[in-house]
């Protein structure tokens, strides 16, 4: 073979182990970049299907839990506590739900961490309704101060409902000693309870009361916040996230934010008057929240349901401190939270400034 020809022929096998490797370049960076999307860290998050959990629900289906690179799957409880048992178990990553007294055992044994806020009773909202049925209604009980003497349903002992009538009843000047407390495990056996005058009385959040009242199936004697203006609820994970998947608590936390930012939007901003504003907005979000809120419902009715349901939710979900620490006190004072229990060790504001600052 003369030098020249051999010389084209390397030449040949050169380019072609050139365009080997190029391409196998190509195509393992392909492989890479498909394991790349395909590495999205799975989340799961425990929640009540309420009003109140709508920025989760926005957070979902409007992508900013995608967009932070996490694979969000939401699990539903029908009462608080479960939902807290749910993380400091490991079944769940991230809650958000009323405190309980079980709640803050679980964090003062290091299970939990609070690290923001979910639903707060405040003066300028509708919040959660004071609902009587329709036979103790009719037998005289049409005020909050004339509730000494009747039956109260609650979901669990400790519950936030056994903190708002203890304090509502309080503020009332009624004894709740003289009141019957029925713990009846899950909401809907509180409303099966009071529709059918098992019980007397009950706090419910107003998407629940409002049509229960306009269907004449209870009535409204009172408002929680106007007795007990509170932090309602929080978000929170186990302490073992903060510990070791922190880029991860802070990925579901900005996600989080946004979900607030768009559900105060839509179901909270008001015109100079103080009316609520109707928009573009106001529809989109009501049309997620339907997905999981009154869903069996046709929109016409499950929209003015929704609407009647938005209580308030602090600004980027900032927990008001000072009253999760007097609820702690109020459970430990009735002995339903150990007393070594502390606030400050599981409250944990490097996520989400809390209220105030």
């Amino acid at each position: 073979m003369r030098s020249h020809d051999l010389m084209r022929g390397l030449g040949k096998v050169t380019r072609r182990s050139v365009l080997a490797v190029a391409l196998g370049a190509t195509v393992g960076a392909t492989i890479l970049g498909a394991g790349a999307v395909q590495a999205a860290e799975k989340i799961n998050i425990a929640a009540l299907t309420f009003v109140s959990s709508s920025p989760l629900f926005i957070a979902k289906e409007k992508g900013y839990f995608s967009d932070e690179g996490l694979d969000a799957e939401i699990t539903f409880f029908r009462a608080a506590q479960p939902v807290a048992v749910a993380i400091a178990a490991g079944d769940a990553d991230f809650g958000v739900t009323a405190f309980t007294g079980g709640f803050f055992n679980l964090a003062g044994k290091g299970a939990l961490k609070v690290i923001g806020a979910q639903l707060h009773e405040d003066a300028g909202y509708d919040g959660s309704a004071i609902l009587a049925s329709n036979k103790a209604f009719e037998a005289g009980l049409t005020s909050v101060d004339q509730l000494g003497g009747h039956s109260f349903a609650l979901s669990q002992v400790g519950s936030s409902f056994h903190y708002m009538i203890g304090n509502v009843a309080e503020k009332a000047g009624v004894d709740i000693e003289t009141m019957e407390l029925k713990p009846l495990q899950s909401v809907p056996n509180m409303i099966g309870a009071l529709k059918s005058g098992q019980v007397d009385s009950m706090i419910i959040v107003p998407h629940i009361a409002k049509p229960l009242a306009n269907a004449g199936a209870a009535h409204i004697i009172g408002w929680v916040k106007d007795y007990v203006p509170y932090q309602v609820g929080g978000l929170f994970t186990s302490s073992r996230n903060i510990e070791e998947r922190r880029d991860v608590v802070e990925k579901f936390v900005r996600a989080y934010q946004k979900g607030v930012a768009d559900y105060r939007a839509g179901l909270l901003a008001t015109d100079k008057d103080g009316k609520l504003i109707e928009s573009d907005t106001t529809n989109e979000i009501l049309e997620i929240v339907h997905k999981y809120v009154y869903s069996d419902d046709p929109a016409e009715k499950a929209y003015p349901k929704i609407r009647n349901g938005a209580m308030f939710i602090t600004e980027e979900g900032k927990l008001d401190v000072d009253d999760v620490k007097a609820q702690v006190k109020w459970y430990q004072d009735r002995g339903y939270v150990n007393g070594d229990a502390n606030p400050d060790e599981f409250i944990d504001t490097s996520f989400i400034a809390p209220l105030g600052q």
